[in-house]
């Protein structure tokens, strides 16, 4: 693909409306130094220098896609807790639209803290419930997400899942049911716990260790042939059209049951990995969206995943960048 139609495929972004569908959460950063060890237990003492808050989860697939230039639309609960206002101000800041999430006191807002010194992480604490939503919730939920596929054009929905109980099998059928009969193509980035609960998606993106974990099997990632029959199960017991894993330093293998492609990693300076699957599920949807071929889909949105590794942290994707080097 030559360098004026990825800039026009680029610049047709700038019209998407992207509804996205999932667990968010506040990721919050602690850096600091580590001159000294606790006189009270073996562990290192971090004197703070700086702290941070981002927004995770679902709250950074939105933002990557909004960094691509399309509209995100997101759609999440959160908890009525010290969290909430916390999470709406990120949103603010950020520029995005919070019509699609609403607060109710049986949650808890999402909250993950890591500390960091010298580039490397010393501790996560999470802050979280898993417990998937409760009958009445569920419906509210559903209920608010038609609202939003009702009174915008929406080109595709993105189902971010973290197992932390936002996605639930009802809200996969409900939502996965309107959007088929809309032609709105539906893309997931899957965790353990619904796995096989996603049918008659368009795009579904798992790693390795969630493809193993999905459907009970065991073999090397070197292996192409497993993989092509892994793959080929969801294909086939999903109705899936287009699965896209990703193989870390082997890079991605992407199949639509007529052809498969296997994308190698390029080689990176790798700081952390965190984030990376959002950017890969926001690039790869936006990608489908604008009707590129898999092989392609695949090249760019694994070229996107390796860029973010180069950063600490979860971070959005950098489109000039990611650009610049598809164009060279």
């Amino acid at each position: 693909m030559g360098k004026e139609k990825i800039i026009e495929v680029f610049q047709s972004f700038f019209s998407m409306k992207i509804l996205i569908i999932g667990d968010v959460m506040i990721d919050s950063y602690m850096w600091g130094k580590v001159e000294r060890i606790s006189p009270e237990a073996p562990i290192p003492v971090v004197a703070v220098t700086k702290k941070e808050n981002r927004l995770g989860g679902a709250g950074n697939v939105a933002l990557n896609v909004q960094a691509m230039g399309a509209e995100p639309i997101l759609c999440s609960v959160i908890g009525k807790d010290s969290g909430e206002d916390l999470f709406y101000e990120i949103m603010r800041i950020n520029n995005l639209s919070s019509e699609g999430i609403f607060s109710v006191s049986k949650r808890k807002t999402t909250v993950k803290t890591r500390v960091i010194s010298d580039g490397q992480h010393l501790l996560r604490v999470d802050e979280e419930l898993t417990a998937p939503l409760d009958t009445e919730t569920e419906e509210l939920f559903i209920s608010k997400i038609f609202s939003v596929i009702e009174s915008k054009p929406v080109n595709a929905i993105i189902f971010q899942d973290y197992d932390k109980g936002v996605i639930t099998p009802y809200v996969i059928e409900k939502v996965t049911g309107i959007a088929n009969q809309r032609g709105i193509p539906t893309t997931v980035d899957p965790k353990k716990r619904n796995f096989n609960s996603y049918k008659n998606v368009t795009l579904f993106k798992p790693n390795f260790k969630e493809l193993l974990e999905g459907l009970k099997l065991e073999f090397e990632k070197s292996d192409t042939k497993s993989l092509l029959q892994a793959v080929g199960r969801l294909h086939e017991t999903s109705n899936i059209q287009n699965v896209l894993v990703t193989l870390s330093e082997h890079g991605v293998f992407i199949s639509n049951r007529k052809e498969h492609y296997k994308i190698p990693a390029e080689i990176r300076d790798i700081a952390d990995v965190s984030g990376a699957g959002d950017t890969v599920i926001s690039v790869a949807t936006l990608c489908m969206a604008a009707g590129l071929p898999i092989q392609q889909t695949a090249r760019i949105s694994n070229l996107a995943g390796g860029l973010v590794c180069e950063k600490v942290g979860v971070v959005s994707i950098d489109k000039k960048r990611l650009l610049e080097e598809l164009s060279a």
